[in-house]
């Protein structure tokens, strides 16, 4: 026992030290540079107490005292929050390249697919040749155009689903069935197969997407720790490794299914072209069994989980803003009719229905802190950043600027409406301050995608039914958001789905 006890203690006494020298290493560091402002810190954990449970709203909370730029100490990590959309533009637009990589996170050298996901690849050559296929093969407008029809069985495919609930007067998990048709949709067009067909499958996927959104926060300590980054490994490792382990069987399991069907298709799409990419030795980038796993796992959880999120966030606005809903309703029925589904084509003449969706996005942002890391030293308003820092730009905080938007917290879509947005609608993209896929080189390479879906996914949600919560379906949808660092509901968005207008009846 008084080894364990002699141990421990020569233990915490190396992390004291540890922490003590790195703190004042990093004194001695920002004496020389000019460093934004920031609040004050305490020894060893720096800023860490600053943080609350939910990462947007805490940076928020600290920009509104310390500005639109400000630095942060998390334990050993040093932090740029950017508050702004003018500092946000010169990031995203002025010094793009500068900006260009997202910081390595904690243990990430110790996972599978740490380097080599599309979101986590550093710049260079690896990460434009996938960015190409991508655009390319999956996501540009003679693609889009091939996979309509996909998009159009998978919707009929959820529609025709609440349609059976609705009848059998059963409540629906709403985000659940959103998960399972955005899996279905995304895997068709870039592998040609459902990938949510049997349930217990669909529930299994949409529990590794929330169990990797959940493993972020943890992962980001290793970078508080800094050089004791390995202790964050010991504590959350097997947790990490378990979830990976589940994942990499899924994502094998569905490889294998695609190299066995791959003689049925009659055109190739997205995986096919990386397998051919994979087994060519003389291929422009030579890509291992690894590098595809971790690209369809992105796929999974930049596409899926984020999507269907915003599709829940905006429908759960809608359903606590009866006015807006109903408004919806009415301008889909003059455009449209009652007779058939709104389709994409009708979307342009929509303009309600656009400014829904914009509005959902900009108050429920699916990724609300996106993070860059400048390859260079370089300077933003004037201040050192040196290269390699961690920059958290805030869309929560900048997407709710009352200098830009009127009465920023409420949920108002005739904000995208109103003369002086609809005047400088392009402006407010263009300059940065409406920006829900991130902007520059890395923003999301699907917002174009994203967004059409989200705009036919609400508008046949509306169309279609009425969306009951609780015993008497008056309750309102409780908004409390999860803890850490992403958007996601405390509570499942469970309702009543009650038949308005059925399309598949005439």
């Amino acid at each position: 026992m008084a080894d364990v006890q002699y141990y421990f203690l020569c233990f915490l006494l190396c992390l004291v030290s540890t922490f003590l020298l790195k703190s004042f290493l990093g004194k001695l560091t920002r004496s020389r540079l000019s460093l934004p402002p920031s609040p004050p810190a305490l020894p060893l954990i720096g800023h860490l107490h600053l943080l609350g449970s939910y990462l947007p709203i805490s940076l928020h909370n600290l920009s509104t005292k310390y500005g639109p730029l400000f630095y942060l100490r998390l334990g050993a990590s040093r932090c740029i929050v950017v508050s702004s959309a003018s500092v946000a533009t010169e990031i995203f637009k002025n010094q793009d390249l500068t900006f260009s990589d997202h910081p390595k996170l904690g243990f990430a050298d110790e996972m599978p697919y740490g380097k080599y996901g599309f979101f986590s690849a550093p710049y260079g050559d690896y990460w434009r040749f996938v960015k190409k296929l991508c655009m390319t093969e999956l996501l540009s407008p003679r693609q889009l155009e091939r996979s309509r029809g996909v998009r159009e069985e998978e919707l009929n495919w959820f529609l025709r689903s609440v349609l059976e609930c609705a009848e059998k007067k059963e409540a629906i998990d709403v985000g659940a069935e959103l998960m399972k048709f955005s899996n279905n949709t995304l895997c068709r067009m870039a592998m040609s197969t459902r990938c949510s067909e049997k349930g217990d499958e669909a529930e299994e996927i949409r529990e590794l997407v929330k169990d990797i959104f959940d493993l972020g926060s943890k992962m980001i300590l290793g970078d508080v720790l800094g050089p004791l980054k390995k202790l964050a490994f010991w504590l959350y490792g097997k947790e990490v490794m378990d979830v990976l382990v589940r994942f990499d069987r899924l994502l094998e399991r569905m490889l294998r299914d695609h190299e066995d069907e791959g003689k049925k298709r009659e055109h190739e799409d997205l995986m096919d072209i990386l397998l051919k990419v994979h087994k060519d030795d003389k291929a422009e980038v030579q890509m291992t069994r690894t590098h595809l796993k971790a690209l369809v796992g992105d796929l999974f959880i930049g596409g899926t989980g984020t999507s269907s999120e915003a599709i829940l966030w905006t429908i759960a606005e809608l359903i606590n803003h009866p006015n807006a809903f109903n408004k919806l309703r009415e301008e889909i029925k003059s455009v449209v009719g009652s007779t058939r589904l709104v389709e994409e084509s009708d979307i342009p003449n929509l303009p309600y229905l656009q400014a829904v969706v914009k509005e959902g996005l900009r108050l429920n942002p699916p990724a609300p802190v996106v993070t860059r890391a400048p390859r260079q030293d370089c300077k933003l308003e004037g201040f050192d950043i040196p290269k390699k820092t961690m920059i958290f730009i805030n869309l929560y905080t900048i997407m709710r600027d009352p200098n830009i938007w009127e009465n920023p917290d409420e949920f108002w879509p005739e904000r995208f409406l109103v003369s002086s947005y609809k005047e400088g609608k392009e402006n407010v993209e263009e300059t940065f301050q409406f920006l829900p896929f991130g902007a520059g080189r890395r923003a999301c390479p699907g917002s174009k995608l994203g967004l059409s879906m989200l705009q036919r996914t609400i508008a046949v949600m509306v169309q279609c039914f009425d969306w009951k919560v609780g015993g008497d379906g008056e309750a309102k949808v409780n908004m409390e958001v999860e803890k850490g660092a992403f958007l996601h509901m405390v509570h499942p968005l469970v309702c009543l789905p009650v038949v308005h207008s059925n399309p598949f009846s005439s």
